[in-house]
């Protein structure tokens, strides 16, 4: 074993709203920051101004465009205290949407957050499980050619989610994941690590639409909460107090017969005039989640629940893998950690599929009894960084090493190396 293959990987999770980074063999990712990038405005244009001068006065005014940037929570701090930096999301809806914002991120986070030398390390990168080719092509060029790594491993993120999911010491790579993050929701079912590309759902509801419709529902009740700072505290309180019900109209008539019981108070402070203010948290704790459930409550574009989409999945998929789908559904991602999220996705699920085998029962005549199928959702602590957990188990097997693509492949065949990544083969 080399020096490079003796050191941990360095795992990192790009999602939409936060991205996840560590070490390979960690519980958890040493950090979670927002994926933001604040760029200075007078640097970028001052470099640009530049161009007609000497070569030394280009060459410095560039390096401190190149310099003058912060990510994550830094960054929204400097959009916030200085007008001159503008902020960018380099992740929209699950791809990278501007590579620039990107490389710099990845600058930061593996300089300034991580403090590595790339080249002393193996990385495992994650990817949207609808991500083009072409991506991958884009994502090794950087990784080799900017920051002259020795091994690159990009993964589907429900993969790794599903990976993080066991509990038993045998890996069970057959199931479904729900993903649910900030700015994209999929459902994926994988067939021993592979994932059926054609049955893959994806739902155009994910954690910024139920801050959204919290944020709505507030200001409709006319609740006083600066307009500046609405968008952030409609997303802490769904944080805070959001909990999924078993009944909209039962737990309607307990907020409405018990008021001081389930009404809670949020406070904060004006940013402008540092006075402080106050509003009542009620009927949306349960309504933010209930979007997945109900989508019609938040509009019209979108109506199918979150239980019908996750079995219209599996009944595309073939055939002889659907028991051992509806067995295995892990939960992944930020959004699913609402209290009893798990429940009452089971228990909707299971109504759909007894339903059906009622139905079937019925046309077989009498006498003749379907098999019950089992459905069964896994929750677990780690569901908010379920992907990066699972790179992170997989990035510390003997078989992550051989897997990768190395510095001398990308050199020798070129970007299109990325475009497929071998699955695991000791793993199950």
């Amino acid at each position: 074993m080399d020096l490079v293959t003796s050191r941990p990987a360095v795992v990192i999770d790009n999602g939409t709203g936060y991205t996840k980074m560590g070490f390979a063999g960690n519980v958890e990712p040493c950090f979670i920051l927002p994926t933001v990038v604040a760029v200075n405005d007078s640097s970028v244009n001052q470099s640009r101004s530049s161009r007609g001068n000497n070569w030394l006065t280009q060459y410095v005014t560039g390096v401190m465009a190149d310099l003058d940037f912060y990510i994550g929570e830094e960054a929204l701090f400097k959009s916030k205290s200085n007008s001159t930096f503008h902020l960018t999301y380099p992740i929209k809806n699950g791809q990278i949407d501007d590579w620039d914002a990107m490389e710099r991120f990845w600058q930061q986070c593996i300089f300034n957050y991580l403090r590595c030398d790339p080249e002393d390390h193996y990385f495992l990168l994650t990817e949207s499980p609808l991500t083009p080719p072409e991506s991958r092509e884009y994502t090794g060029e950087i990784m080799f050619e900017t920051f002259n790594v020795p091994g690159l491993y990009i993964a589907v993120q429900p993969v790794l989610a599903l990976a993080a999911g066991y509990t038993t010491s045998k890996c069970e790579m057959t199931g479904v994941v729900i993903d649910v993050g900030d700015g994209a929701s999929h459902v994926v079912p994988v067939a021993d690590g592979f994932v059926i590309g054609s049955s893959i759902k994806s739902i155009p509801i994910a954690g910024k639409d139920i801050t959204l419709f919290v944020q709505q529902l507030l200001k409709e009740r006319g609740e006083k909460i600066p307009v500046e700072d609405s968008f952030e505290v409609a997303r802490k309180i769904k944080e805070m107090y959001c909990y999924t019900c078993s009944d909209i109209v039962k737990e309607f008539n307990k907020h409405d017969k018990e008021p001081a019981k389930y009404i809670r108070q949020w406070t904060g402070i004006k940013p402008k005039t540092g006075a402080s203010y106050s509003c009542d948290v009620g009927y949306e704790r349960f309504l933010g989640p209930e979007v997945f459930f109900n989508p019609e409550i938040y509009g019209t574009d979108f109506t199918s629940s979150l239980p019908d989409v996750v079995d219209k999945c599996i009944q595309s998929a073939p055939i002889d893998t659907r028991r051992a789908l509806y067995k295995n559904i892990v939960l992944s991602g930020g959004s699913t950690m609402f209290k009893d999220f798990h429940r009452r996705l089971q228990r909707d699920l299971k109504k759909i599929v007894d339903a059906r085998t009622l139905a079937s029962e019925a046309k077989l005549g009498e006498g003749i009894k379907a098999q019950p199928v089992d459905v069964g959702v896994v929750s677990h602590p780690i569901q908010r960084f379920a992907v990066w957990f699972g790179g992170s188990v997989l990035a510390s097997t003997p078989e992550f090493f051989s897997s990768c693509h190395t510095k001398a492949e990308y050199e020798e065949y070129g970007a299109n190396i990325c475009r497929t990544n071998p699955v695991f083969k000791g793993m199950y």
